[in-house]
């Protein structure tokens, strides 16, 4: 006869079962409650490096409070009960029996540091996670009223993060984590990204002479792979200095085999290059700046990917992180020049060199040179 499961029971098997983390843990704090001493010996670990609030407050209890003598330690609980008491304060849930738990658990009280690393390690790819995770969550808020800025300042964070991770876990040469990238990102409203790409290359095409003050602009920034192969085509054509029309930019994509591998109908590019609208410049920001947001997240979540892999070591993630943090560098880079305002005449006369030496009020006399000397 089957059983019918009450709905007031307990189904141990949801629970899901400790992270290896949580051994180590268990066992680090074993071995400081077995030998207090051995907290001279941990390294790399503060309150907030532990995955459970009891294991938190136990480990605040023992940093704060002064270490038992050694002789009476072995022969009484007085310190035990003291750290108990302590660690209460801030989890009430915790008993005797578990710190009793602890210390049975603790396979070598010996290798206290090396628990600890192992605490440490995981929770350095907490804090990663967690920023990687404030990032992609910045990046997709629609109610930033600067949202490059915001972005590139939460990128800064990460990236400080990760440095504060290696300082601890240096990176090793040629060692990077091994989970594989994010899958794409959906692109958010991709009808308005579509249409200002049509308008910068309408407005570029009618404008031929504005692409060269452009040039911070790739093909990589469209959403697009038509209007980035059709960009290609008009900055080629703006490069070898020839004629630039809706007719000529058409030829040179089929040049280069583009309607082709697009499957697009020549009258289709033709009206998509044929209504200009504002400037070229200033589509080419807009086109830009979601170009940046989109890598920023991107960025983001293949970072979190390689954090959700427990395989990866803190040395993985650091190399990992940095190496897709790079491509935030480069598009940042080129937003500045994007963004940057347009020099005045004056600062366009420094820029060219330094100024000449002015001359002095009074000219000294010149000194007689003698005949067959020269300076």
């Amino acid at each position: 006869m089957s059983h019918s499961p009450d709905p007031d029971e307990d189904d141990l098997s949801t629970i899901p079962a400790p992270r290896p983390v949580f051994h180590a843990e268990q066992a680090l704090l074993g071995a400081l409650l077995f030998d207090p001493r051995l907290l001279g010996d941990v390294t790399g670990i503060s309150a907030d490096s532990w995955s459970t609030a009891p294991h938190a407050a136990l480990f605040a209890a023992i940093s704060t409070l002064p270490p038992p003598d050694p002789d009476e330690h072995r022969k009484t609980t007085a310190w035990l009960n003291q750290v108990l008491a302590a660690a209460r304060k801030e989890a009430r849930g915790l008993s005797a029996s578990y710190l009793h738990t602890l210390i049975q658990v603790c396979p070598w009280p010996r290798h206290a540091a090396a628990y600890a690393r192992m605490v440490e390690a995981e929770h350095a790819r907490r804090r990663l996670q967690a920023a990687a995770d404030l990032l992609v969550q910045t990046v997709r808020d629609p109610s930033l009223p600067d949202p490059v800025q915001t972005v590139l300042a939460r990128a800064d964070a990460l990236a400080a993060v990760v440095d504060d991770i290696a300082t601890r876990f240096p990176p090793r040469s040629g060692v990077l984590p091994r989970t594989p990238s994010a899958p794409p990102a959906t692109v958010p409203d991709h009808a308005e990204a579509a249409e200002e790409e049509q308008l910068l290359l309408a407005t570029a095409t009618a404008h031929p002479a504005d692409i060269e003050s452009v040039r911070w602009l790739l093909a990589e920034d469209f959403t697009q792979p038509l209007h980035a192969g059709l960009w290609q085509c008009l900055t080629a054509l703006a490069r070898r200095h020839e004629p630039v029309d809706p007719v000529t930019v058409l030829w040179e994509a089929q040049q280069r085999g583009l309607l082709l591998q697009d499957g697009s109908e020549p009258g289709d590019v033709l009206r998509l290059l044929a209504e200009p609208v504002g400037s070229v410049g200033h589509w080419g920001q807009r086109v830009l700046t979601r170009s940046l947001l989109a890598t920023t997240d991107q960025t983001g979540r293949r970072i979190k990917a390689y954090t959700g892999d427990p395989a990866n070591t803190p040395f993985q993630l650091v190399a990992g992180a940095r190496r897709v943090l790079a491509d935030i560098g480069a598009i940042r880079t080129r937003w500045q020049h994007a963004t940057r305002p347009p020099l005045t005449q004056p600062a366009r006369a420094a820029r060219a060199g330094p100024a000449g030496r002015r001359a002095p009020a009074v000219s000294p006399p010149a000194r007689p040179v003698a005949a067959g000397r020269t300076h």
